[in-house]
């Protein structure tokens, strides 16, 4: 069983929330999913052990969170290159921060990243509980 390990900032729990479907799809698909907010990510030892890494934030006044800024920072550190990874995170208008997670952890860390970011407005809009969890199953079919 391959674990999965999405770590989120959220201003108004909507992002903790799409972090929980997620981690409900990976484990529909019999994988292991650990969710946990950025303020428990301590240093770069927290994120050994795990086969895939999704990240989320919200997108507010154009940009990610704070939280999720420093996450990064300490993330660069970590060895992640080509390790599966996915992007999300709840936004009103606009996707800024969603979009520069997935481009850092493409980019700068060298992660295989599934197909984009998930943006979702809201977990419970849309299609937004269905398309988490789908999102969850498709890094888990990249863990099989």
């Amino acid at each position: 069983m391959a674990r999965t390990l999405i770590v989120y900032a959220t201003r108004t729990e909507e992002t903790a929330r799409i972090a929980g479907l997620i981690g409900e799809g990976i484990r529909f698909a019999g994988h292991e999913a650990v969710e946990k907010h950025v303020n428990e990510i301590k240093s770069e030892a927290d994120l050994e052990g795990y086969d895939a890494y999704v990240f989320g934030s919200p997108t507010y006044h154009g940009d990610m969170l704070q939280g999720m800024k420093t996450f990064l920072f300490l993330a660069e550190k970590a060895p992640l290159a080509a390790k599966i990874g996915g992007a999300f995170g709840a936004h009103g208008w606009s996707t800024e921060a969603q979009e520069r997670v997935f481009a850092t952890m493409k980019n700068i860390f060298g992660m295989d990243m599934v197909s984009g970011p998930l943006l979702l407005k809201s977990s419970e809009l849309g299609g937004g509980l269905q398309m988490a969890q789908d999102y969850g199953r498709e890094i888990a079919a990249r863990l099989n």
